[in-house]
């Protein structure tokens, strides 16, 4: 963390007004925003009648490494993250809020990158929506806490517990290479200690920019969501902790089970349904459905509450799960 610290611009030498006045403009509050950052709330437009709301959490250590993750990255993951989120109730996200607790000898760059990755990730997958506040605080460890709101646009929410027999398990997005992405920080981006080194990292972005990109800086199809929506989607979800895992939270939800194609899932099913983090949505569709681009079938809904299968065979449940942490590691 050394390299993102220095005394002459540290956030505890500056004070808050001075790092929101460096932060706020390299931020855009949206189209729905009525009101943006500067007073005590924030006012977003909610045409429907009803938004979604969620929130997800970063911490440096169990979450991200400062030697593996530039600030914009940070930033944008921590967008991405929670705008899937939103997408996979099929909703338009229209607004975040975003909380930061650093170290106050933390450099004002490295929030001002992270201000940065946020807006660009926005324009880049949701656009129209934009940071319409939060706030900042002080912590021995650099955590970021976003907060997505999204717009229904009269649809009904879709849930994770309407899935049906027979229903066609479609899949949007990459799957796996976030976890092969890790794998390399793992595996190479370590020096003789085994603490993270950023000259490793970056050695290893040059090599694998996809692969590494895919774990730093997902590029989920957020999009996907809504039109998933209105393709009259049964149950969805954002593919975060694990292909299987999440979809095992399909089949308990929806008491039914799920039975994965591996011919559809890749060379290496097991990666496929074991690597977290990739950002994807899951989704069940009745059948003779057109599936939305880019949504793929890759199985199909069973009999057998929260049973998961693969050609029919049990296939565990593995995944990440933030208190043991992930039981599919690649490699």
């Amino acid at each position: 963390m050394e390299d993102a610290l220095s005394a002459a611009t540290s956030i505890g030498r500056l004070g808050e007004d001075a790092v929101l006045a460096r932060v706020l403009p390299r931020l855009a509050p949206g189209e729905s925003a009525l009101l943006g950052a500067g007073d005590d709330a924030a006012v977003v437009a909610a045409a429907d009648g009803r938004f979604v709301v969620t929130t997800d959490l970063m911490v440096h250590g169990p979450d991200f490494r400062l030697a593996w993750s530039t600030p914009y990255e940070l930033g944008w993951k921590a967008a991405a993250t929670n705008l899937t989120d939103v997408a996979a109730m099929g909703a338009r996200p229209t607004a975040l809020t975003v909380a930061i607790a650093a170290p106050p000898e933390l450099d004002v760059a490295v929030l001002e990158g992270i201000a940065d990755g946020l807006r660009e990730a926005l324009a880049c997958l949701a656009p129209g929506a934009g940071v319409v506040g939060g706030d900042l605080s002080v912590s021995t460890v650099l955590t970021l806490a976003v907060t997505a709101f999204g717009d229904l646009e009269g649809r009904t929410p879709v849930l994770r517990s309407g899935a049906r027999v027979g229903d066609v398990l479609a899949h949007a997005g990459t799957r796996g290479d976030a976890a092969r992405g890790l794998a390399l920080l793992f595996g190479e981006a370590r020096d003789g200690s085994g603490e993270p080194d950023a000259s490793l990292a970056a050695e290893l972005r040059r090599r694998e920019p996809e692969l590494l990109a895919a774990q730093l800086a997902p590029r989920p199809p957020v999009f996907a969501g809504v039109a998933a929506a209105a393709a009259g989607a049964t149950a969805m979800l954002d593919v975060s902790d694990g292909l299987a895992r999440d979809a095992r939270r399909v089949a308990v939800a929806s008491g039914v089970g799920l039975d994965f194609d591996a011919a559809a899932l890749g060379a290496d099913p097991r990666l496929a349904l074991a690597g977290a983090e990739d950002h994807g949505l899951l989704a069940t569709f009745p059948p003779g459905t057109a599936l939305p681009a880019p949504f793929e079938r890759i199985g199909r809904v069973v009999d057998g509450h929260g049973r998961l299968t693969l050609d029919g065979e049990p296939v565990a449940a593995l995944g990440w799960d933030p208190y043991s942490g992930w039981d599919g590691r690649a490699g």
